[in-house]
C-alpha cells in the first residue's frame, strides 16, 4: 500500500476505534513498505486485535509475533508489549504497541488468536510481563528454577547463576557466578591499528604514511 492509503486505513482505524487506539504513525522504511504503527491503551487490546482481524478493510488474519520493549528510565510505563500483524489477503503489516507499568499485566489474546499462547510465555520469560488469562503462564526459553528476566536491561550479562553437571550427584547443579579472570579488562584495539611502522605488503601502492628513522620493514619478504 502507498503511504496516503496507510493513513487512510490507519484514520479508518482509530475512527472505529475512539479512546481505545490513542495514536498511530507510519514507520518508513527505505528498502521496505511502511508500516501502521498503533498505540492502544492496555484495557483494550483484545477490542482492537478483534476488529483488526474481523474488519474487512483491515483482514489482520495472522498473529505473526508479540514481543516487548524496555524502558527503565520511563517513569510512565516501563514496557512496550509490541505486536505484530499480518494480513494476507491485503498484503500488509501492522504494528501495535501497548504501554504496561512495570509490576502490571495485560490480558492474554490468546482467545483472539491462538498463536498468542507461546509467544506470551516467551514475553513474560523474558521481560517478566504476565499476561492475564493465559492458562499456560510458565516459562519457555529459560528452566522453571531460573531466577530473572534476562531481556531486561537491569540484567546482568553474566547472570547470577551458572550450571554445571555434577558427576558425584549425577545431575545438573546451580552455582553463584564466578568469573575466572582477575581482571576483567577488554582492550578491544585492533590488532592492526597498533602496527605504525610496518608496512603490510600492497600497502605501497596506496598513499604511504610518514614514517621517521629506518625504512619500514615488511611482514612477509621473499
Amino acid at each position: 500500500m502507498s503511504n496516503e492509503q496507510l493513513n487512510d486505513l490507519a484514520e479508518h482505524i482509530q475512527e472505529h476505534l475512539e479512546g481505545k487506539v490513542l495514536s498511530y504513525y507510519l514507520d518508513e522504511y527505505k528498502h521496505a513498505e511502511s508500516e501502521i504503527v498503533l498505540l492502544v491503551d492496555k484495557n483494550f487490546i483484545n477490542d482492537v486485535l478483534r476488529f483488526l482481524r474481523d474488519d474487512p478493510d483491515c483482514k489482520f488474519e495472522m498473529l505473526l509475533d508479540i514481543t516487548a520493549l524496555d524502558h527503565p528510565s520511563r517513569p510512565s510505563a516501563r514496557f512496550d508489549v509490541v505486536y505484530h500483524l499480518l494480513s494476507m489477503s491485503q498484503n500488509n503489516r501492522l504494528r501495535i504497541k501497548v504501554p504496561v507499568k512495570e509490576d502490571d499485566s495485560i490480558n492474554s489474546a490468546i482467545e483472539t488468536y491462538v498463536t498468542a499462547g507461546w509467544f506470551e510465555r516467551e514475553v513474560w520469560d523474558m521481560f517478566g510481563i504476565p499476561f492475564a488469562g493465559n492458562p499456560d503462564m510458565r516459562r519457555i526459553l529459560t528452566d522453571y528454577g531460573f531466577e530473572g528476566h534476562p531481556l531486561r536491561k537491569d540484567f546482568p550479562l553474566t547472570g547470577y547463576v551458572e550450571v554445571r553437571y555434577d558427576d558425584e550427584l549425577k545431575r545438573v547443579v546451580y552455582e553463584p557466578v564466578t568469573l575466572q579472570q582477575d581482571f576483567r579488562v577488554f582492550d578491544n584495539l585492533s590488532p592492526w591499528e597498533g602496527m605504525t611502522d610496518v608496512m603490510l605488503p600492497g600497502d605501497e601502492k596506496a598513499v604511504k604514511p610518514k614514517f621517521s628513522g629506518e625504512k619500514p620493514t615488511t611482514l612477509l619478504s621473499k
